[in-house]
C-alpha cells in the first residue's frame, strides 16, 4: 500500500519562496526541453521524403514524440514521489541528449520513430520542474508561479518550430536534433549546481506507485474534467500546426520552410498572455476563462478555415488572417492547459508528481491523436477537413465545461 501520511515528506524541499532568477531558470529549462516535442510538426515535411514516408502517414513522425511523453508522463513522472528529484531529472535529460543525438543520424523512418518516442518520454522531466516550482510558490500565488513558468513552457512550444525550420533550411533537419542534443547536455550541466534537492520518503514500491495513478484518477473529478479538456483542445492544437506547414506550401500562400518558420514564429505572440490566465485562477475566475478559451479556439478554426479556402482575396490577406487564427489557437490552448495545471497542482500536494504526470499524459494523449488525425484528414479532404475536426474538439471541450463541476 502507498504510505500518504504527513509524514512521508518528511526530506522534502523546504526552500525557501521561489526568487525572480529561480523562476526564470525554471522556464526557460522548460522551455528548451520542449522544442523536441513540437520540432517534428514543421519538419515532417523534410523528414517524410527524405526516410521514405509517404504522406499520409508523416503525421506518425509528429506523433512519436508526443505519444512517447505520454508514456513518460505515465511511468516515469510519478517517480517524483518517490525519488530524489534532481537525481531524477539529471538522469532523464542526459537521456534525452543521446536520444536526440542518435535521431541525428537515423537511417530509416522506423528507426527514427523509435528514438524519437525514447527522446519524447525522457523529455518529460519538464512535468518534475514544474511542480518543484509551485511548491516553492508564496501561499496564494501558485497561479501566478505556474503561469510564469508555463509561458516559458509556451514560448518553448510556439518557437520550436520555427527555430526548427530555420536550421533545417541552413543544414538540414538532422542539424536540429544534433544542436538540440548539445543544448540538453549544457541544461543539464547548469542545472546540476542549480536545482535545489527535493527528496520525497514515500515508503512504496514503484509498482505500487503506478497502481495509485488509478485511484487518483477515480477520485480527483478535478483533474479527469481539466486533463479531458486539456486532451481536446491539444488535439487541435496538434492538428493545426502538423498541417499548417503543408497548407501554407500551397498556393495562394506558396511559403518555403523559411517563410514558414516566420509564420510559425507569429503565433508565439499567444504566450503572452499565459501568466494572465493563472493570475485568473487564483482570483477565482477559473470556470469563466476556461470557456472563453474554449469559444476562441473554435474561433480561431473556423478563421483558419476561410484563411485558407477562397474566402479572402489574394495577396497579403490570406496569409494575416492565418497568422491571426494560429495567435488565437494558441491562446485557447495556453489557457487551457495553464488554467488546468493551477487547478492540478492544488490538489494533493503530497502527490504532486502524480497528478501532473496524470494531467500531462493524459493531454499529450490528445495531441499525439491530433498529429495522428492531421496526415490523414488532409489527405482525405484537405485543409477544411483538419479546421472542422480542429473546431469539433472545441465543442467537445465547451461540452465538457456546461456538464462539469465547479472547480
Amino acid at each position: 500500500m502507498l504510505d500518504t501520511k504527513d509524514g512521508q515528506l518528511a526530506g522534502q524541499l523546504t526552500a525557501a519562496t521561489i526568487t525572480g532568477p529561480q523562476t526564470l531558470l525554471f522556464a526557460a529549462s522548460v522551455g528548451i526541453i520542449v522544442t523536441n516535442l513540437f520540432a517534428p510538426q514543421t519538419l515532417v515535411g523534410l523528414i517524410g521524403p527524405s526516410l521514405g514516408a509517404s504522406a499520409a502517414s508523416v503525421g506518425l513522425v509528429a506523433m512519436a514524440t508526443l505519444l512517447g511523453y505520454a508514456a513518460g508522463l505515465f511511468f516515469l513522472v510519478p517517480m517524483a514521489d518517490l525519488a530524489e528529484n534532481r537525481a531524477l531529472i539529471l538522469r532523464m535529460l542526459l537521456t534525452a541528449a543521446l536520444a536526440a543525438g542518435v535521431a541525428a543520424f537515423a537511417p530509416t523512418a522506423a528507426a527514427l520513430l523509435i528514438v524519437l518516442f525514447v527522446l519524447g518520454a525522457a523529455c518529460s522531466a519538464i512535468q518534475i520542474l514544474v511542480p518543484i516550482a509551485a511548491s516553492m510558490a508564496p501561499p496564494g500565488e501558485a497561479g501566478r508561479v505556474i503561469g510564469d513558468v508555463m509561458s516559458g513552457l509556451m514560448i518553448g512550444i510556439l518557437l520550436a518550430r520555427p527555430l526548427a525550420s530555420l536550421i533545417a533550411d541552413a543544414w538540414g533537419w538532422r542539424a536540429f536534433y544534433g544542436l538540440s542534443a548539445a543544448a540538453l547536455v549544457l541544461l543539464a550541466c547548469v542545472l546540476a549546481f542549480t536545482l535545489p534537492q527535493q527528496r520525497p520518503e514515500v515508503k512504496s514500491s514503484y509498482g505500487a506507485l503506478i497502481a495509485s495513478l488509478f485511484g487518483l484518477l477515480r477520485n480527483e473529478p478535478v483533474l479527469r474534467r481539466r486533463a479531458l479538456t486539456a486532451a481536446l483542445v491539444m488535439a487541435a492544437f496538434s492538428l493545426f500546426w502538423t498541417a499548417v506547414a503543408l497548407r501554407l506550401a500551397q498556393p495562394p500562400f506558396g511559403l518555403g520552410q523559411r517563410g514558414i518558420a516566420l509564420f510559425a514564429l507569429v503565433g508565439a505572440g499567444g504566450a503572452v498572455v499565459t501568466p494572465l490566465f493563472g493570475r485568473a485562477g487564483d482570483h477565482g475566475w477559473t470556470r469563466f476563462a476556461t470557456v472563453a478559451c474554449h469559444l476562441v479556439l473554435i474561433g480561431a478554426m473556423a478563421l483558419a478555415a476561410w484563411a485558407g479556402s477562397s474566402g479572402p482575396s489574394t495577396g497579403w490577406l490570406p496569409l494575416a488572417l492565418m497568422g491571426i487564427s494560429a495567435v488565437l489557437l494558441d491562446i485557447g490552448v495556453t489557457g487551457d492547459q495553464t488554467l488546468g495545471r493551477r487547478a492540478v497542482n492544488l490538489l494533493q500536494p503530497r502527490a504532486r508528481g502524480r497528478l501532473n504526470g496524470l494531467f500531462v499524459g493524459i493531454f499529450f494523449i490528445g495531441g499525439a491523436v491530433g498529429s495522428l488525425l492531421a496526415g490523414m484528414a488532409w489527405t482525405w479532404a484537405g485543409w477544411p477537413a483538419v479546421c472542422a475536426i480542429g473546431a469539433a474538439f472545441g465543442l467537445a471541450a465547451l461540452l465538457v465545461d456546461w456538464i462539469g463541476g465547479p472547480e
